[in-house]
This record gives C-alpha cells, structure tokens and sequence, in this order.
C-alpha cells in the first residue's frame, strides 16, 4: 500500500481556535498548522435523488455532493470557525480530485488525504422516503481508498498536535486501516489529549460484524467522548436503552456519553450529570447528514469551553438544519443559520431537561445503574432482560486491559457481491 501524506511537524496546540483555510491557501498560511478536529474515517461522493418518494431505480436526475462521515463532520466543524483536517484516502481518479476541492472549498485542509493508485473513490446513492426511511447504497467493492490506511504513513505529529482527534467506528472494519487508527490512538494516549469516537456502525463494511464489539470496547479504552445513536450503542455496549447505554459507555472509560434518539432529542450522561435534550422540530428531506452535522457542532461547543446542554442544542439544532436538505457536508449550518433557529424554534425547556446527580449518585466508573429506574426506557424492551444482555455484552467484550495492536489483517470482501445497502437512516 502507498504511504500516507504527510507534512512537516505541526507547532504546538493553541487553546484559541485557528483562523480557517481559504480554498486557495497552502495549509502553512495561517502560521499555526496544529488543527482544532482531526477526523478520521472514510470520505465519498454522494449522488442523491433529485425525486423524493421513488425508487432508485425511478430516479430520473442526481445531485453530486461531497460525502462521508469524517468528511462531512471535518466540514461541519470548518463551517464553525475550526481549524479541521481529514485522515482518509481517495483514488487517483476524477472524483478524488472532486473531493479534495470540495475539503478546501469548504476550509477543510487535504494535505493529510492519501491517494491511493489502482482503486475508485466511494460513490453512494440513497432514497428519500422521509420523514424517517433513508436507504442508502455504498459503492466500495471490493475495496475503499479510506480503507488502506498505513500505519507507516500516519501523520503522527498532527496527530498529536490536534486539539481533539474524531475517529469513526466504520474505520475499525478492515486492515490496514484499522490498525493505523489503533497507532493513532497510541499517539494521543501519550499526551492525554481529547480522543472523540463517533460509534458509526456501517455492518456492510464488516467481513464478521460479531468482530466489532472487541475492536469498540478496544477503541473507547481511549476515548474520552463516545456519540452515536441507540443501534451503534447496542453495539458498543449491549444496550440500546439510552440512560443504560451511556452508563455503560462511561464504565468503558469515557467522560462524557452521547446517545442520539432521533425524534426524542439527545441524552448525554458525564460522571456526575445527566442531560436530556429535547430535539428541534423541521420538515425533514434527507436524514442522512444530520448525525455528522451533530458531530461537527458538537466538536465546536466543547472546545469553545460552552456548557454541556448548550453543546447539545446547538448540535440539535445543526443536525435539524441539515435534514431539512437534501445534501449532508454541502449542507452543513453556520453559527449563524443554528443561533437564528434555535431563536426561531427554541423548546421549553424545564427541569425535566436537564437532571443533575448529586453526590448520592454513582460515579462515573461505579456499579451500573438500576435499570428499572431509567427514565428512557424503550417501549417493548424487558428491563431484566436489558440488564441482563448489557452485562453479559461487557463481560464478553471489555478488555480488562488495553490490547496491543491486532497485527493480523482481516480477510477481504468478495468483490463479486453488489455494493453494501443499509436499510435505514443514521441518525
């Protein structure tokens, strides 16, 4: 595989966040080549439905934007005034061109996406069927360019030198990149910096999805932040009710839990806090970008320093905005766009919004909470049974210590299957 790009040694980390990239700018014009995010993780070419409600195969006209998810929260992130790159690869062909003009034209610095000769940049399709069915097909046969990352190429000094690295859980489903995203993290372990872990559950991209419980539990032995919706938590951590996932995700080791519920708005859980968030209502178009608009936004308010809760309306608040269009990182909101809705649409908020713990409470890493008194139970779920399939998830899959980097490379895809289809939206 060829190596990764790489740059000259990044200057130390800044606690202010740096001026964004112009489309035109080399990324050493700032004087300040540390980066506030680096995402990790795949990017695309999405080629979506000009006609909502129809088949693809009825589909008579596409629009072409920029894609996937470590692309799309680089430029959410950029579009709030950061200073974002994007760990990934794309082929040498005419759409890996596309997308490293869309990253700087979106202030999103290229200088760390790999080419990689002899593979074709992803393409992705989906339907629209909203308010909430989005199928979606992937294009990666019988391998991703994002998916061929060396650790030999990782850039390690930007690594370190971020403000918070963004990993994704798809990039944990094929060597060689699962292993550089591994390195990576070794490299931001050494100076305790912010290590976020978008949970991203792609099963298509897995050869064997029963793998991914360890390499998650692996990964959030890192992390200081977990997000992602109820299915990707029940990955992680055996439970999709939300109050009982986000304690599991903080016994794993992380600061803070997010738990994304589409409709109901957002949980998120530290050691001694919970929030629930409620969501903000829009006519929805397309689903798919909302999660990674959450993300950017997300990013934004913690290194801004902002309160927890105001953090999660305003990435409720972003990820609204971009479901109500059709394309995911062309669509990303300015501040601007977010403060004018949430002033527009801002819910009533009370006490039942936000529930602090109290000294009574466990810690962050104590027993596991009663299920019977979480007040987000899902309906139809067995609280017994959700304890009792949480319990043995993290007895199964939770590393009494972290593992030294699996050198084996996991088996390809056939190529001669069909591109991976997702039945449902991520949220």
């Amino acid at each position: 595989m060829p190596a990764h790009a790489t740059t000259d040694e990044p200057a130390g980390t800044t606690n202010q966040p740096a001026r964004r990239l112009r489309a035109d700018e080399p990324p050493e014009a700032t004087g300040n080549p540390a980066y506030d995010v680096l995402t990790l993780g795949r990017v695309g070419v999405d080629l979506y439905p000009e006609q909502s409600g129809v088949p693809l195969g009825d589909v008579t006209t596409f629009a072409k934007f920029l894609g996937g998810t470590a692309g799309n929260v680089a430029v959410a992130a950029a579009r709030l005034g950061l200073r974002a790159a994007v760990l990934t690869g794309v082929g040498d062909d005419p759409f890996g061109a596309y997308i490293r003009t869309a990253l700087r034209r979106f202030g999103v610095d290229d200088a760390l996406v790999a080419t990689v000769p002899g593979l074709q940049t992803p393409v992705v399709f989906c339907e629209l069927f909203p308010p909430d069915d989005f199928p979606i097909y992937f294009y990666r046969r019988p391998v991703a360019p994002d998916q061929c990352l060396t650790p030999d190429g990782l850039d390690r000094a930007a690594v370190r030198a971020a403000r918070a690295l963004w990993i994704t859980g798809s990039a944990l489903a094929v060597e060689p990149t699962r292993s550089t995203v591994f390195a990576a993290l070794e490299e931001r372990e050494r100076l305790g910096g912010e290590v976020w872990f978008d949970l991203d559950w792609r099963p298509g991209f897995w050869a064997d999805p029963g793998e991914a419980p360890a390499l998650y539990a692996r990964a959030l032995s890192y992390a200081t932040l977990a997000v992602g919706n109820a299915e990707e938590a029940e990955v992680a951590v055996g439970s999709r009710d939300p109050e009982t996932a986000a304690g599991l995700l903080l016994r794993r080791g992380v600061r803070t839990a997010v738990v994304k519920r589409g409709p109901q708005g957002v949980l998120a859980r530290t050691g001694d806090a919970l929030h629930t968030v409620p969501p903000v209502p829009v006519k929805v178009v397309n689903g798919l970008g909302a999660g990674d608009a959450f993300g950017g936004a997300l990013c934004a308010g913690l290194l801004a320093g902002d309160p927890l809760p105001e953090v999660l309306r305003a990435a409720n608040a972003a990820g609204a905005l971009v479901a109500s269009r059709l394309a995911c990182a062309d669509a990303m909101p300015t501040r601007v766009e977010i403060d004018a809705l949430l002033r527009e649409r801002d819910p009533v908020r009370g006490p039942e919004h936000e529930q602090r713990r109290g000294p009574e409470r466990e810690p962050a890493h104590g027993p596991k909470r009663d299920p019977a008194r979480s007040q987000e139970r899902e309906p139809g779920r067995d609280p017994e049974q959700e304890t009792a399939h949480a319990a043995e998830h993290e007895e199964k899959h939770s590393p009494e210590h972290k593992p030294t980097r699996d050198p084996e490379r996991e088996p390809g895809r056939d190529p001669r299957r069909g591109p991976e289809i997702s039945p449902r939206s991520r949220s």
